[in-house]
């Protein structure tokens, strides 16, 4: 409620900015123009002034109680109330409201957001004049011209003003059937909308907020054969967007048999034998090494079509790093993570899995030369036998004469006593990364990445123990070097590889 002041203050800007209303309602953000306009008039009519009435004192508790028993036993609306009773205004029906039922009053909904279904439905209210405008805006909690935008956006500038209500006595039959007319090719112009809109989200898998003329004509097309048994061929055209032409060659061409149903079932398994693991280039080497000829692009295209997409990756936050506990070695890698020959440069770093079950941890030996997990020990905890076992296995694979570079973080696990008398032993030239810096031993951050999309993220693990997360990591470990292809690798496998070369049995 405004009080004589606000209202003082008003009308002497409104005289002040000669008489424009949004000049004062712009300055002091109130009130609207009517109420404005009222307190000029009331201004006048007093001598210049604005007699400070406390609106109260007109109503007995009495009158204050109709009103508002009126107002929750009539759906809680103060307009409907104000309109049956002849009082009071709205904002002074809120007041009492608040002050005999606190708590209970519906707030105004005019600023959440209204989604399309609501606009349609509104609009439908609207274009049918079973109620007047002002009655649909107050129900809903908006102005009666934001109702009247909603319909010019909807049904187009072309749609027909609907007759007020107070105004059909003095229509004759055939005006009134016009009206009708026009009303109904409103409301099935409306639902052919909304149809379309659902067909786009249901039918095609489309974003809520998705424009159907910006679907590709093969889309468009879809829809509209979709929703040909309830509308009309040219009323769908015109929605989505589409020429007839355009249409009838795109009938034609998915009645064609599909060129591309073979491939697509390869396609297929061979993104499922890889336990969704594979994007389209992995599936390309694939198809190219079974001597299929196709391109990268098609194979895409299918896999995007099929819903077939490969894991997403995730956080890595596990870090081994406890200060300089010891000295450091040089840095002798320096990022150059090519090697000629197997063994002669090895990196190695550990990772957490954290499950419902508990963590485990996973150390691995990763050789340069192609890429192959040479050892790896997992455990429920990061100590130093998780990495002294894993080095004892990797350097079983030795043979003498190969002393191979060992390169790593600055992981406590590399400065331990333990470590560095097996390096010694085994003749491993150790090599360690600067301090903070990641980058440095990045090819085993990829690794670990690659495992970590491929085998780890986006599965549930409840009910996993620990055993049989660690058995199924084990042979994820497995495939990885005997299976997995790699497309630097020409599309083989580690083992693949070292076999085609002559360098494993």
């Amino acid at each position: 409620m405004c009080t004589r002041g606000d209202k003082l203050k008003a009308v002497e800007l409104f005289i002040r900015y000669d008489f424009s209303p949004q000049s004062v309602i712009s300055e002091l953000g109130y009130p609207c123009r009517g109420s404005l306009y009222n307190w000029y008039e009331e201004y006048l009519s007093n001598g210049n002034d604005i007699p400070d009435v406390n609106p109260y004192k007109h109503y007995s508790e009495g009158l204050k109680r109709v009103a508002v028993d009126h107002y929750f036993e009539h759906g809680k609306c103060l307009a409907r109330t104000r309109r049956a009773l002849g009082y009071p205004p709205k904002e002074l029906l809120a007041a009492w409201i608040d002050e005999l039922e606190p708590g209970r009053r519906k707030v105004n909904r005019k600023h959440r957001g209204f989604g399309d279904g609501d606009k349609e439905n509104a609009v439908i209210r609207l274009v049918t004049r079973k109620e007047s405008a002002q009655s649909i805006a107050d129900d809903i909690g908006v102005k009666r011209a934001t109702l009247y935008n909603w319909k010019r956006r909807l049904l187009g500038e072309e749609a027909p003003s609907t007759m007020p209500i107070e105004k059909r006595d003095d229509m004759g039959i055939e005006e009134l059937l016009e009206m009708k007319a026009a009303l109904e090719a409103d409301i099935d112009k409306l639902e052919l909308k909304r149809a379309v809109l659902e067909g786009t989200v249901e039918l095609l898998g489309k974003g809520q907020g998705v424009d159907p003329r910006m679907l590709t004509n093969r889309e468009k097309t879809i829809l509209v054969e979709s929703l040909r048994p309830t509308h009309k061929l040219r009323d769908l055209l015109d929605m989505v967007g589409l020429a007839k032409s355009s249409h009838r060659y795109q009938m034609a061409a998915m009645a064609k048999p599909d060129k591309h149903a073979d491939l697509r079932m390869r396609i297929c398994d061979i993104f499922h034998d890889s336990c969704g693991r594979y994007g389209y280039r992995r599936v390309h080497s694939v198809l190219r090494a079974e001597g299929v000829t196709v391109s990268e692009k098609v194979v895409c295209r299918i896999m995007a079509e099929g819903d077939l997409h490969a894991c997403r990756p995730g956080k890595r936050r596990y870090s081994s790093y406890k200060g300089e506990i010891s000295d450091a070695p040089e840095n002798l890698v320096k990022r150059d993570f090519h090697a000629d020959a197997p063994n002669a440069l090895r990196l190695t770093d550990i990772t957490e899995f954290s499950i419902p079950a508990g963590k485990v941890y996973l150390s691995t030996i990763v050789d340069c030369f192609d890429g192959k997990a040479v050892a790896s020990t997992m455990s429920t905890s990061p100590n130093a036998e998780l990495v002294n076992t894993m080095l004892d296995d990797a350097a079983a694979t030795l043979t003498d004469g190969e002393h191979p570079i060992g390169h790593n973080d600055r992981g406590c696990h590399y400065r331990w006593p333990g470590w560095i008398e097996r390096c010694e032993r085994y003749g491993i030239t150790r090599s360690m990364s600067r301090k903070g810096c990641s980058p440095d031993n990045s090819a085993m951050g990829g690794f670990f990445g690659r495992l970590k999309v491929e085998f780890f993220y986006g599965r549930d693990w409840k009910g996993w123990p620990i055993e049989r997360f660690m058995e199924a990591l084990g042979e994820y470990i497995d495939w990885y070097n005997e299976k997995r292809i790699e497309v630097s690798l020409g599309g083989l496998s580690p083992a693949q590889y070292r076999r085609s070369l002559g360098l494993a049995a």
